[in-house]
C-alpha cells in the first residue's frame, strides 16, 4: 500500500488500530504521520484523546499505558510515537516472568486506539514477533528511497497535485540540484509556489530565480564546462563559488560532481549509445544525455575512475582530513587535477 492509499483510507475514516511506518525515506513517513496528527481527530477531540511522544524521551510501557486507555467523548484516540527508532523495543522488567507487554498488546490491540510508530532512517526487523503482530492486526508501510531517475516525475506529480505545472527542463534541474532528499525538494517547491500565481507553469527561469541557482554560475554549468574541458569557464565558476560559499557549499558541489562523474563512468559501460537507452541505463532525464555524451568523449574510462578517486580525496580534505586549506583553494586544486 502506498502513502497516498493510506491517506485516502484515513480520509474515508478507514482506520487500523496499529500502524508501523518504517524505512529509509522519511518524507512519506512524515506525510502520513502529520496527517494523522493534524487531521484524524477534531481540535476538541485532540485535547483528551491525542498523545504524541518521541522515542528517545519515552518508555515503551508509557506508550502502552496510553494505548490501553479508552477515548473520552470520541470514537477514537491517537497515540503517535515519533522517532520510534530511538526507543527501546522488546521486553521490560516483566520479561523475568516470560511476558512481553508490547507483544501482548499488539496481538490484541484496542479497536478504539490508533497506535502509530514512526520508525525512520532504516527498516524494522521483519523477523521480530512485534513486526508480525503489527502486520497481522494493523498496517505496515515501508518508505523506500526513490531512485534518482524517478525524482523528476515525482516533482511533476507533486506540483500537479498542488494545481500547478512544471516543464521538463525545470523538473530535471531541480532533481539534479537538490538530489533525492524529498523533504528538501518539497520544502523548496512549497516556497517557490508562494511566489507564483495558481496554475502558473514553473519554468527553468523561475527555478533559477527562486531556488538560489545562479543562471551562469551553478553546479550544472560547472559540469557542462568540465565536460567541454573549458578551463576558463571552470575557473570563472569556481571563483564565483569561492566568493559565495554559503550559496555553493563544497559538500554540495562535490556531491553533485561525484554523482555526475559516476554517471559518466556508467556511460562508458553502455553499449547502445542511443539517447533513450543511455537515459534509461544511467538513470538520467533524456534532457541531460548530451552532457554525459560530451563528458564521455572528454574523459575516457581510466580518467573517469581517477576523477572519482580525486573527488573522494577532496571530500575528506574538505572535512579536515590531512588538510587545513580553505575550501576555495581545495576546489581550484581539484579542478586542475580533473582538467589535466
Amino acid at each position: 500500500m502506498t502513502a497516498a492509499e493510506i491517506l485516502k483510507d484515513i480520509k474515508n475514516r478507514k482506520y487500523k488500530p496499529l500502524y508501523l511506518l518504517h524505512g529509509e525515506e522519511p518524507y512519506f513517513i512524515d506525510l502520513v504521520s502529520n496527517h494523522i496528527e493534524h487531521h484524524l481527530l477534531s481540535d476538541a477531540e485532540k485535547s483528551f484523546n491525542q498523545t504524541v511522544v518521541y522515542g528517545k524521551d519515552t518508555e515503551m510501557m508509557a506508550v502502552l499505558n496510553a494505548a490501553k486507555r479508552y477515548p473520552m467523548m470520541a470514537d477514537y484516540q491517537v497515540v503517535l510515537v515519533k522517532e520510534a527508532q530511538d526507543m527501546k523495543w522488546g521486553k521490560d522488567d516483566d520479561s523475568k516472568k516470560g511476558i512481553d507487554p508490547l507483544l501482548s498488546y499488539l496481538e490484541k490491540p484496542l479497536a478504539s486506539t490508533i497506535l502509530v510508530f514512526c520508525y525512520k532512517y532504516g527498516k524494522f526487523d521483519k523477523r521480530k514477533k512485534t513486526y508480525k503482530a503489527i502486520e497481522k492486526n494493523g498496517l505496515i508501510f515501508e518508505s523506500a528511497p526513490m531512485y534518482d531517475s524517478k525524482i523528476p516525475a515525482w516533482i511533476e506529480g507533486f506540483i500537479s497535485d498542488k494545481g500547478y505545472k512544471i516543464n521538463q527542463q525545470a523538473s530535471a534541474m531541480l532533481a539534479e540540484y537538490l538530489g533525492n532528499d524529498l523533504s528538501k525538494i518539497a520544502n523548496e517547491l512549497e516556497k517557490l509556489m508562494l511566489n507564483i500565481t495558481a496554475g502558473q507553469e514553473i519554468t527553468l527561469k523561475l527555478v533559477q530565480d527562486n531556488i538560489g541557482i545562479s543562471k551562469e554560475y551553478n553546479v550544472f554549468e560547472l559540469q557542462t564546462a568540465l565536460g567541454k574541458k573549458d578551463a576558463f569557464k571552470v575557473n570563472q565558476i569556481i571563483n564565483y563559488f569561492e566568493a559565495n560559499p554559503k550559496a555553493n557549499p563544497i559538500v554540495l558541489v562535490l556531491g553533485n560532481l561525484n554523482n555526475f562523474f559516476s554517471k559518466v563512468l556508467a556511460y562508458h559501460y553502455v553499449k547502445d549509445k542511443s539517447p533513450q537507452n543511455v537515459a534509461r541505463e544511467i538513470g538520467v532525464n533524456p534532457y541531460f544525455v548530451k552532457d554525459y555524451e560530451l563528458a564521455g568523449r572528454s574523459y575516457n574510462y581510466p580518467k573517469t575512475m581517477q576523477i572519482i578517486s580525486y573527488l573522494r580525496e577532496y571530500d575528506l580534505k574538505s572535512k579536515g582530513v590531512e588538510s587545513t586549506a580553505p575550501h576555495g583553494e581545495l576546489m581550484k586544486e581539484l579542478m586542475f587535477k580533473i582538467l589535466h
